[in-house]
């Protein structure tokens, strides 16, 4: 008998978000992976380290920070490969995703390469975006509006297309893009509408006026929420 892949949402920092159903398969599993720097240290561990309560085999899946989406991709092959030899000798394995697996979350890629050959079972978690939202008492939208989600590494004027055309927007992965999105933000006459996070939930969590941010000290897990009312219930 074969163990299941569980691909557990963690939610976004706050080791407190995680679901109760995440919680208990992740004590109950003998195996553990988790993302981590190529050359450093894991935050989707150490997110849930006040939670685990007994040694398991840990698995390490460092991904490189390249542009270029081969170098991960193998890497990705290589830890699909070694968690399905845990799989095949019937350990159940947890792989831990900051936020929810399937929202962006690099389990997916996971998922991909082995629930073909595995039982796999994912955990919805607090994403990233609602929050945000919540940090920022700003809910993304209400009665018919539409909400876009856009990641900030698109071209300005794609950005600047998207937003002219929805109602609300949360744009995510702002880091090194940032002063090029303010910019698009601020020639679209939404500065008075935009909202900024970075790191939200944990204890770093910094809420700025978009235009108080320093150019280069926007850091990867980074949001502007955008609502064109100001805010949803209005």
């Amino acid at each position: 008998m074969t163990g299941t892949l569980y691909g557990l949402g963690i939610g976004p920092g706050d080791p407190d978000l995680i679901t109760l159903k995440a919680l208990k398969l992740l004590q109950a599993a003998p195996v553990l992976a988790y993302p981590a720097l190529e050359d450093g240290d894991s935050l989707a561990r150490a997110i849930i380290a006040p939670h685990l309560d007994a040694p398991k085999t840990e698995i390490a899946i460092r991904i490189p920070m390249t542009v270029e989406r081969a170098p991960a991709q193998a890497v990705y092959d290589t830890a699909a490969a070694e968690i399905g030899t845990h799989l095949k000798a019937g350990q159940d394995v947890v792989v831990l995703c900051e936020g929810d697996p399937f929202f962006y979350g690099s389990f997916m890629y996971l998922f991909g390469r082995i629930a073909e050959d595995y039982p796999v079972e994912v955990v919805p978690g607090v994403s990233s975006l609602t929050a945000c939202a919540t940090a920022l008492q700003s809910p993304l939208s209400a009665r018919n509006d539409i909400l876009t989600v856009l990641p900030a590494p698109l071209p300005s004027d794609v950005l600047a297309a998207r937003l002219q055309e929805t109602d609300s927007a949360a744009i995510m992965k702002v880091g090194r893009h940032f002063a090029r999105v303010r910019k698009v933000i601020s020639d679209l006459g939404l500065m008075d509408k935009a909202r900024y996070i970075e790191r939200a939930t944990m204890e770093a969590e910094k809420i700025l006026p978009l235009d108080e941010v320093p150019e280069d000290a926007a850091p990867y897990f980074s949001m502007i929420l955008i609502h064109k009312r100001g805010q949803a219930w209005k």
